[in-house]
């Protein structure tokens, strides 16, 4: 919580003024009684209406000043705590964005979304309330207390017993309901991944007739969550109630006391009367106090999980310079600057070396021993069943994952030696699942490269083999695309992803079975387009497709994470079981005959 208040510095003197304010109108508050004391001892009792009406607009300007002081208050504390929740939402959004996939994996997209929004606003509310009622609700208890023995000390000894018990009770609770309070907020995250899940995988769900099964499961869930913020919310229940009769017990005590020392002449009826006063503005000081510490304790628990999301580290660590080694994941690295007189690294684009990788809390590597060597401008394809870790594979090259042994080169240089920046910039990368964001075409292809110009846009759409989707359009490049691309077919989102990649015409190009959605004839062309692009680009492209893949200079074939086969399309059908069931699985076996 504490590194978190960083974020209120610029906000200093919203943050001193909210809470002056307040205890200004504090101080009017306890005056009030005194006045009310005065108009019974003197105005009424010797029948002065003239001071009854003059003590009776002291009293009302007395409010006025209240009200006046209590708005100030009310707007520094609000722009305290707008502000801080502003600058703690950017700066966990700009924290998030710095994570690599392995921490995306491990904490989980809904998580990360309840701590950008759920729990940030509570911890404004909380801030909000702080800055308005932490020091006023103590300062008015303990002015009240201190009011009461400048009126008579022995009637001041009941609010000494008082408060002690309210503060016992007050407290108690408090310390009880913080540990449940984060189980709520964990049974909401609970929820919120599987509301998330139904909503994404609508679909899904409605085809395999599935609704019976995932309602049961969310209002399991949800009941769950309902049983402990019922739970929660009895203790914080009550708060309430107890706290009222210890203060109407007090009160009875208060009446008895009064008279008794009224009967003894040693103080007047307006000092009960104010002393009365005094044990109801306690009252209410802490029940707000008590509200405040619910609050306040939502608050901590949710501060607690946004800051252990920024204390979050990423496991990958970019370099703003060359090194020559380093030590990494318990390995020590390959030399990240390769000799080029190495004959290894000679016009390597991409080289594996030894590679195995292994996700976090994983039991079993993904990648293991993989060795493999990709030249400049040749076209590689990545084949093998479900699982067997292609993606896996081409996630290594622009660094989403670290390997777990061996090294990773790009142009002769280990991947961990390279800038975030410098290495991005020479891979463009389309992912299985096709996202676009909400706006214009145009402004979506400018992700690839920001300064694109038209002319760049209609050359890589072209090579996409989506000009056509672009000039049917009336807006052309104007056209506004829906978020995730809702307006747009499954083959439409396809081709505009890879558009997006090659306009800034990559050193490296990465197609993450991104041409599923399209058929034979329109695949084909894009390969043909692709192959036929200016320049020594090396393409990756993962497909299930064999035809998608016979024309590559090299097939890597991936069995449960193993490369089973390297080589042509020729080669691989002589030599690779593996291969061979897949292909012939695909062309059938008339194929297999004509093959011989």
């Amino acid at each position: 919580m504490k590194s978190l208040l960083v974020y209120l510095k610029d906000y200093k003197k919203e943050s001193v003024l909210g809470p002056l304010f307040k205890l200004l109108e504090a101080s009017f508050e306890l005056l009030v009684p005194l006045v009310m004391a005065s108009i019974i001892d003197k105005g009424i009792a010797n029948g002065d209406r003239g001071y009854v009406v003059s003590m009776c607009l002291v009293m009302i300007a007395l409010g006025v000043i209240g009200l006046a002081c209590s708005l100030t208050a009310q707007f520094f504390a609000a722009k305290a705590a707008v502000g801080f929740s502003t600058k703690l939402r950017h700066a966990l959004f700009q924290h998030i964005q710095s994570l690599s996939f392995t921490e995306m994996d491990t904490v989980g997209t809904s998580t990360l979304i309840t701590r950008m929004t759920s729990d940030i606003n509570q911890v404004q509310s909380g801030v909000n309330l702080v800055l308005r009622l932490f020091l006023r609700s103590p300062f008015i208890v303990f002015g009240a207390m201190v009011m009461a023995f400048t009126i008579d000390v022995k009637a001041a000894l009941i609010f000494v017993i008082t408060i002690p018990l309210l503060s016992i009770v007050v407290f108690g609770i408090m310390l009880w309901t913080i540990p449940l309070y984060r189980k709520v907020q964990a049974s909401l995250d609970r929820v919120l991944g599987i509301t998330r899940e139904n909503l994404t995988g609508a679909r899904v769900i409605r085809a395999f007739g599935k609704e019976k099964e995932e309602t049961e499961r969310f209002c399991q869930s949800n009941q769950n969550l309902t049983t402990i913020q019922m739970y929660v919310g009895k203790i914080s229940g009550v708060m309430n109630p107890v706290t009222y009769v210890i203060i109407n017990a007090a009160i009875v005590a208060l009446i008895w006391t009064g008279a008794l020392q009224v009967d003894a002449g040693n103080i007047t009826q307006g000092e009960v009367i104010a002393l009365v006063n005094y044990m109801s503005q306690i009252l209410v000081e802490l029940v707000k106090l008590a509200n405040l510490i619910i609050t306040v304790t939502k608050a901590v628990a949710c501060a607690n999980r946004i800051e252990s999301v920024m204390k979050m580290k990423s496991s990958l660590e970019f370099n703003s310079k060359e090194t020559p080694c380093r030590e990494e994941n318990g390995h020590k690295a390959e030399e990240m600057i390769i000799d080029k007189n190495d004959d290894r690294s000679e016009k390597m684009a991409v080289e594996f070396r030894n590679v195995s990788l292994r996700y976090q809390n994983a039991g079993d590597d993904s990648l293991r021993n993989l060795n493999l060597k990709v030249k400049r401008g040749q076209t590689i394809g990545v084949i093998g069943g479900t699982g067997s870790g292609k993606t896996s594979l081409v996630h290594l090259i622009p660094r989403f994952y670290d390997v777990t042994e061996g090294a990773v080169l790009v142009d002769g240089r280990d991947v961990r030696s390279y800038s975030l920046e410098e290495l991005r910039e020479k891979v463009g990368m389309v992912m299985q699942k096709a996202v676009l964001f909400r706006g214009t075409i145009r402004d979506n292809l400018a992700w690839g490269k920001k300064d694109a110009t038209e002319q760049e846009m209609y050359r890589a759409l072209e090579i996409a083999q989506a000009l056509e989707i672009v000039r049917g359009k009336k807006d052309g490049l104007d056209f506004m695309v829906e978020q995730g691309g809702k307006n747009l077919s499954g083959g439409q989102k396809q081709r505009l992803t890879i558009a997006r990649a090659l306009v800034k015409s990559p050193e490296i190009l990465i197609l993450d079975d991104s041409a599923s959605a399209l058929d034979f004839a329109t695949d084909a062309k894009l390969r043909h387009a692709i192959r036929d692009m200016e320049g020594d680009t090396t393409v990756f492209i993962v497909s299930q497709r064999t035809s998608s893949l016979q024309h590559a200079d090299q097939i890597v074939v991936l069995d449960d994470g193993e490369a089973v086969g390297i080589g042509t399309h020729e080669q691989l059908l002589k030599t690779c079981p593996v291969y061979q069931e897949i292909y012939y699985s695909q062309f059938g076996d008339e194929e297999k005959r004509q093959l011989g």
